[in-house]
């Protein structure tokens, strides 16, 4: 059971037609205490604007999310995504969020090299620690699921993440979200998440339909799939994370099609049977 109060939910999570303003209204009306959110919705609604909204409600951030895709090997291409990285750190920052979501960028089928694409998100990361580091928001490092390497992400297990952690030597500026949906088939996620450990800055929780018609945009609700959500949370937990219990389900065909708030009742009763 989990507590209200840890409660988190994504804004990804409601039908892509809510408005912020009616998202953030819709929490309060439920009394969800936080949320993270969209960086696409919160540029179309201001930053200033959306800081102002989540404030006045009284919500409480847990990330924002994303920002990266920095793999390219394309020197000005990355240069511009690296510059894009350091705005979403900027807006985070005014939103008082404490993290920005990254997702590293996927192979490019210039150069067909995966390690290759790994290394220059690596170098990148460092040359964004410093900025990162000055307006006190981490890069919170989110390893996705093997299928979406190829177009989202090189970064597929948390086991990379702890490495490139490690590498960079940053605790401070640069974290990991473990993503539930994205790692839950990993034979060594539990020694894993153990050695992130005060790493672990995002826990995001959805469900892995066995009858999944998208692997991507048809993501479960908590209790509905496969996933051991209250035993990956328990891991996070004895490893130290005290944080919020962020779901974010991204559902093309169901649940983006029913009415917000029956989606956010449903949440939370989930929360207290599922996680």
């Amino acid at each position: 059971m989990l507590d209200p109060q840890r409660l988190s939910i994504h804004q990804v999570t409601l039908p892509p037609s809510l408005a912020t303003p009616a998202f953030v209204e819709l929490l309060a009306r439920h009394r969800v205490p936080a949320t993270s959110l969209w960086r696409e919705k919160t540029r179309a609604h201001g930053v200033a604007a959306t800081a102002r909204l989540v404030a006045d409600h009284g919500i409480a951030l847990t990330g924002y999310c994303f920002a990266g895709l920095i793999a390219s090997p394309d020197p000005s291409e990355a240069a511009a995504a690296r510059d894009d990285v350091r705005r979403a750190l900027d807006e985070a920052a005014q939103l008082r969020a404490p993290c920005v979501v990254f997702v590293a960028g996927g192979v490019d089928a210039r150069d067909r090299d995966i390690a290759a694409a790994r290394a220059r998100v690596l170098d990148g990361l460092a040359e964004l620690v410093p900025h990162a580091r000055a307006v006190g928001v981490r890069l919170a490092l989110e390893p996705l699921h093997p299928m979406i390497c190829a177009t989202r992400s090189v970064l597929s297990t948390v086991k990379l993440a702890n490495d490139w952690c490690d590498r960079l030597g940053a605790e401070d500026a640069v974290g990991i979200a473990v993503d539930t949906y994205a790692v839950w088939w990993d034979p060594e996620i539990g020694r894993e998440i153990a050695r992130a450990g005060a790493r672990i800055c995002s826990f995001h929780v959805s469900d892995w339909l066995a009858d999944t018609q998208d692997l991507r945009l048809d993501r479960g609700m908590p209790g509905d799939g496969v996933i051991d959500l209250a035993g990956l949370r328990r891991q996070v937990e004895e490893a130290g994370y005290r944080g919020h219990v962020e779901v974010e389900i991204f559902s093309q065909r169901n649940w983006w099609q029913r009415d917000p708030d029956e989606v956010v009742r449903t949440i939370a009763e989930r929360a207290q049977v599922a996680l």
